[in-house]
């Protein structure tokens, strides 16, 4: 077991009641869509993945952590939703899910290790469907109980996050780039006002290796 996977694990640990609780801009984004196969980047404790679940979708849910897919697991069992969740225990700086999805979602994908974020989304995008979404959704503020309490650090912006991942924009064209804020409950509780940083792409060509998408000319 790695240094991330120890850190991830021990954050995990305490926070089992972040299962039941979807991300909100997950949500708003996924209700509106025909169900399909979807991939949970990130997976934490597995509120997300569950709700997809909930409405339909078949989601592969992975993390580095086991502690969180273990609880992933455990959750979808009690609500009888094993057999629309899959979880894969993965290190995203190695390995990535096999597979094409309709909806991947990468919900505060960011690590204080060292993350090939940009290459990694890449990779994400050429494993979409044709007329899939990509999801990023970034931390674009510091909460009370967020794990990183850096006031120096640098958020990217979504129009950055864009240009990180040099997609060619007729097949990865960018369907929203924006920050909106809100009101957000922490794990105990607590509740502040957070921006987020969203970005969302769509799959419009058709299926290529999923470590070679095209880049921009």
């Amino acid at each position: 077991m790695n240094e991330a996977q120890l850190f991830w694990d021990k954050h995990y640990q305490p926070l089992r009641t972040w299962g039941a609780r979807a991300n909100p801009l997950l949500v708003e984004t996924a209700e509106p869509l025909s169900t399909g196969a979807a991939l949970d980047l990130g997976c934490g404790a597995g509120g997300d993945a569950i709700w997809l679940a909930q409405h339909g979708w078949r989601v592969t849910a992975v993390d580095i952590s086991t502690t969180a897919v273990e609880e992933v697991l455990e959750n979808a069992r009690a609500q009888g939703l094993a057999d629309q969740v899959t979880t894969e225990q993965h290190d995203l700086t190695r390995t990535f899910p096999d597979g094409r999805f309709d909806l991947i979602s990468a919900q505060y994908l960011q690590s204080p290790f060292a993350l090939e974020r940009s290459q990694l989304l890449r990779t994400a995008a050429a494993a979409l469907r044709p007329g899939g979404l990509l999801l990023i959704v970034d931390h674009g503020s510091i909460a009370p109980w967020s794990w990183n309490q850096d006031p120096d650090i640098h958020f990217p912006t979504p129009t950055e996050i864009a240009a990180g991942l040099d997609l060619d924009p007729g097949q990865w064209p960018v369907l929203r780039a924006d920050s909106p804020r809100r009101e957000a409950t922490g794990p105990g509780g607590q509740t502040a006002t957070v921006t987020d940083n969203v970005l969302v792409v769509q799959r419009t060509g058709g299926p290529k290796d999923a470590n070679q998408p095209d880049a921009k000319a």
